[in-house]
């Protein structure tokens, strides 16, 4: 498996709806073992109300199938509700992995 693309996406909850951020990203996980093409899928918390999700990919086709599939329609959902801001994604090329 040769890593080439990623998505970043960072999330900042409104307060008091840090937990239901961190209980959608728990679900997610779920959707995310479902796609054959995501390689890697990361959920985690960086501060009290900064959230983020961090996924890679061999080609760009599991990439587009991934951003056009559940997780960012659920975000999209629910964003408006839960997120202090519209999500902060990244596309990004990955140099080396371990």
């Amino acid at each position: 498996m040769t890593l080439k693309l990623g998505v970043l996406a960072l999330l900042t909850a409104k307060p008091g709806k840090e937990a239901d951020v961190a209980a959608l990203l728990d679900t997610a996980r779920d959707i995310a073992a479902e796609e054959g093409r995501t390689q890697v899928w990361y959920a985690f918390q960086v501060d009290s109300s900064t959230f983020g999700i961090f996924d890679a990919f061999a080609d760009d086709a599991g990439r587009q199938a991934h951003l056009t599939g559940r997780i960012p329609a659920a975000l999209a959902q629910v964003g408006p509700d839960l997120l202090a801001a519209d999500p902060d994604i990244r596309l990004i090329d990955i140099l080396a992995v371990k």
